[in-house]
């Protein structure tokens, strides 16, 4: 699942922030932000698409660097996310 949820994230990154250009060498542990890929606005619209894509509560606290700076990063982060709302239903 998370060669899944990474390509969902690269594939909106490359849509959004990089229009359309897939040949852009986007590694999965660039820094999103050191490479002027996503700015401060970026990161909202970011957070927006994982709240509805993948179904998420993503509190202001939840909005930093360590959870949304690379790919690799928000795989995590969602991973995390998800984890949490199975233990509190379980």
């Amino acid at each position: 699942m998370s060669d899944t949820v990474h390509q969902q994230v690269r594939d909106f990154i490359v849509e959004n922030f990089l229009f359309g250009d897939d040949k852009y060498p986007l590694e999965h542990s660039v820094s999103l932000i050191e490479s002027d890929l996503v700015d401060s606005t970026g990161i909202l619209e970011l957070v927006s698409y994982l709240e509805e894509h993948f179904g998420l509560t993503i509190a202001d606290a939840d909005i930093v660097p360590a959870n949304l700076d690379s790919i690799d990063n928000i795989a995590a982060f969602i991973a995390r996310k998800r984890g949490e709302g199975r233990r509190l239903a379980g």
